[in-house]
């Protein structure tokens, strides 16, 4: 290995390092936990470090958000490619959707609700944000309807989940009713 090809190694590591130390914060004590003095300190980087890689906040939580979109991807194409009809797909996602939010609330916040600098529904829209719409896009394409563009009813049906996922976890719908509204929305929204 060429002394650069372990240098370009070590600044991967370290970048890791940072976004998920970044990710630990946010999940235990919330976004505004996550300061560049702070994270220098928990990786043990000098905050001129951590800026050689990020010009700040903003970037890390741009790259925690590119993360988690790989991440509610795979979630939901592991949870889709299991079930058996169009059905069984649709519920499949929106049960992971719904999961992968409740879990993740921080990556979650960063993804949707926080400024990481990321271009959405864009030509320079990065492709791991492409790729977690895709996700959706496949199973949802099929259970449009007759002469509704797929992509329109995937944003539509999208954009349901998350009023979802955003107002249980702020308490305005009570959880235990998660399921009963993930079948309403199946049943009433798709074409199956």
């Amino acid at each position: 290995m060429s002394v650069q090809e372990r240098k370009e190694r070590e600044r991967a590591e370290r970048e890791r390092l940072i976004v998920a130390t970044a990710r630990e914060l946010a999940e235990q004590h919330g976004w505004d936990a996550v300061t560049t003095r702070r994270l220098a300190e928990r990786i043990e980087y000098s905050q001129p470090v951590l800026y050689s890689h990020f010009r700040g906040k903003r970037e890390i939580i741009g790259a925690v958000a590119l993360e988690g979109a790989a991440e509610l991807a795979a979630a939901v194409r592991a949870a889709t490619s299991a079930a058996d009809g169009p059905r069984a797909r649709v519920t499949a996602l929106a049960r992971a959707y719904l999961d992968f939010a409740a879990r993740n609330p921080a990556v979650y916040d960063a993804m949707f609700s926080l400024d990481g600098g990321l271009a959405f529904a864009k030509a320079d829209t990065p492709e791991p944000l492409k790729d977690a719409f895709a996700a959706l896009l496949d199973s949802l394409g099929e259970v449009a309807g007759d002469g509704v563009h797929p992509g329109l009813f995937t944003e539509v049906f999208w954009a349901a989940l998350h009023g979802l996922a955003t107002l249980t976890r702020a308490g305005r719908l009570p959880p235990e009713d998660t399921e009963r509204r993930t079948e309403l929305l199946v049943d009433r929204l798709a074409v199956l």
